[in-house]
């Protein structure tokens, strides 16, 4: 996960919250937060952290107990002593020894940004091409 060293914002562990949370850059939850969230960017969870939400961000990085939904556009990585309550999905998913979880996990490819390229090898000896000829698909 890649590690954005500035917190756009903290709730620290003596705090509580219900809502809807939506946020650009980089959330840490110490307290507890029930309700839903929704980031692009990170959400980290530490030991103290309890939420009750689900969750849709770019990366999650939680230590701390999560009873609902994540799902997450590149990573999430579950630290010990974390526990998580429900399923999780991302292209990426890193569950450390220690960890409680009980869900479903499911992975899958990276999501295609828009006007992100891909690369194809195209091998078409008859049509006069040469093996192993790149081409770029829009």
């Amino acid at each position: 996960m890649r590690k954005n060293k500035r917190l756009s914002a903290f709730l620290g562990e003596d705090t509580e919250v219900e809502g809807k949370l939506v946020f650009h850059g980089t959330l840490r939850i110490d307290g507890h937060f029930k309700g839903e969230i929704s980031a692009v960017g990170s959400l980290i969870v530490g030991d103290g952290g309890i939420i009750e939400a689900d969750i849709h961000a770019t990366n999650v990085l939680s230590s701390g107990e999560i009873r609902g939904s994540v799902s997450a556009d590149e990573v999430i990585e579950i630290l010990e002593p974390g526990k998580v309550f429900g399923n999780i999905e991302a292209p990426n998913v890193v569950i450390h020894p220690g960890v409680i979880f009980e869900g479903n996990c499911l992975t899958h490819a990276p999501k295609r940004k828009v006007g992100e390229e891909q690369v194809v090898v195209i091998g078409d000896a008859k049509a006069g091409k040469k093996a192993g000829q790149l081409a770029s698909i829009a």
